[in-house]
């Protein structure tokens, strides 16, 4: 897997996050020195920590830090300067966050993509998501040809935060002469590294643990983090990948089929999955006072067909089956719990 890339530098942003982790992790294994941002420099060990784990202690300790914020320009200039590559991960999250995610998305791809501009970079990648590209049309699968409307609610900032930031992304590319890639992802789940705590792995973990009792009907485009990684990887130095959007999606599941993979596949640990279905006019009534309950109710019943044949085509990425990504989910869950109650 290493590759001779020794002499190149690559910047990730939001070194604490979930798929950041394992994007450092593989630019290490193939020999890239990296640099990666967080807020806080007291976060450094932890990052370390979680990369050690894939990468190595050797090989995580020679990663670099910039201390900077994605809603301040202190700092981004020095973060960049030096590097060969941008990879733009950090992104806030729709919940618990307490930030304004359409101005931290906006304002923070356009403060880093500025900066790599500046730098003269070889090429930025944007992580965008895969709600950017749905074709309006339940029945045509979504394909990077497609630019999804902004909806303008309160509800849909998530998706608006993404559609928006990499709208400007674009903007900014076109005006600066950036060479910029995105990969849009659909539902990111797969093994946490280090400390990490994704929102995204709520839905399997709330399984185990019996934290739901019934299961409502809705599914998602389930793709491994560990692929998005590799995905990024690929389109920072295919030749091919520049100017380009790259959908990175897996098969869709539904809830109630994720249940069953756990049920069968680790019965004893998935002794509290439920069985039971959660009827559609439940989740309509909770969603007037749970803000989860109400980003789910549109997508009830609904299957989102997603093409991401670009990306193996042009890119040669190879997804894994997602049922092994659900196991390999519930596993590190269920890991973490048994060392939380053996600490």
């Amino acid at each position: 897997m290493n590759g001779d890339h020794s002499g190149q530098t690559v910047l990730v942003t939001g070194g604490t996050g979930y798929l950041a982790g394992w994007v450092i992790a593989g630019l290490l294994q193939r020999d890239y020195r990296v640099r990666t941002t967080v807020r806080d420099l007291d976060k450094a060990a932890q990052v370390r920590a979680a990369v050690s784990e894939q990468a190595g202690a050797g090989a995580a300790r020679a990663v670099e830090f910039a201390a900077v914020d994605l809603l301040r320009d202190d700092g981004w200039d020095e973060a960049v300067a030096g590097t060969d590559y941008v990879l733009h991960t950090a992104s806030p999250m729709p919940f618990g966050s307490g930030v304004d995610l359409i101005t931290t998305a906006r304002e923070g791809t356009c403060r880093v993509l500025g900066a790599a501009a500046r730098a003269g970079v070889r090429r930025a990648v944007l992580t965008s998501s895969g709600v950017t590209a749905d074709p309006g049309d339940p029945d045509t699968p979504a394909t990077e040809a497609a630019w999804t409307v902004p909806s303008g609610t309160p509800l849909r900032a998530y998706p608006d935060s993404k559609i928006l930031a990499e709208r400007d992304a674009w903007g900014l590319a076109a005006a600066t002469g950036l060479e910029l890639t995105a990969v849009l992802p659909t539902f990111m789940q797969g093994p946490m590294l280090g400390t990490s705590r994704p929102g995204t792995v709520d839905i399997i973990r709330r399984l185990l643990t019996g934290k739901i009792p019934a299961i409502p009907n809705i599914g998602w485009n389930v793709v491994d983090v560990r692929d998005i990684a590799e995905l990024h990887i690929l389109a920072m130095t295919s030749p091919a990948a520049a100017g380009q959007r790259y959908l990175g999606a897996g098969n869709f599941v539904w809830y109630r089929d994720i249940a069953a993979i756990l049920r069968e596949q680790l019965p004893e640990d998935a002794a509290k999955v439920p069985t039971r279905a959660m009827p559609d006019i439940l989740v309509t009534l909770l969603a007037r006072w749970n803000p989860q309950m109400a980003m789910l109710r549109p997508e009830l019943g609904r299957v989102r067909l997603v093409d991401s044949g670009k990306a193996r085509t042009q890119l040669g990425w190879h997804p894994r089956p997602t049922e092994q990504t659900i196991i390999d989910t519930a596993t590190a869950l269920i890991t973490e719990s048994r060392q939380g109650l053996a600490a």
